[in-house]
């Protein structure tokens, strides 16, 4: 019976580890400050932070999580790492529609 219990226990407290695990904290790369930044991205410290929330001043918000490869100190590997803590949400830019191409004029006859 106490063995029964204990695997019991055992089970029940990895369970309850694995799911706090799962759940990470995220972040929207969009509106969150350095010190939030720092806290919750795995690899990303208070010099990367600031140069994250500088950058989006700078250059408008992110579009996507991939687009953080443009801040200087944070690579591919860095995004990858914290691709389930990312949000890309409030503010995200969107694509500009394309400028309208003038209609070609028509061509100028002399009537004589």
């Amino acid at each position: 019976m106490k063995k029964t219990a204990l695997i019991l226990r055992s089970i029940l407290l990895s369970a309850v580890l694995a799911g706090s695990a799962m759940a990470a904290e995220t972040v929207d790369i969009n509106t969150a400050d350095a010190a939030t930044l720092d806290r919750v991205l795995n690899g990303v410290g208070p010099s990367k932070a600031d140069a994250i929330v500088a950058h989006r001043k700078q250059h408008g918000a992110f579009r996507s999580a991939d687009e953080l490869a443009e801040v200087k100190g944070i690579g591919l590997s860095t995004i990858e790492q914290n691709r389930d803590r990312i949000k890309v949400g409030a503010g995200a830019r969107v694509a500009a529609p394309a400028a309208a191409k003038p209609k070609p004029k028509a061509p100028v006859t002399a009537s004589n």
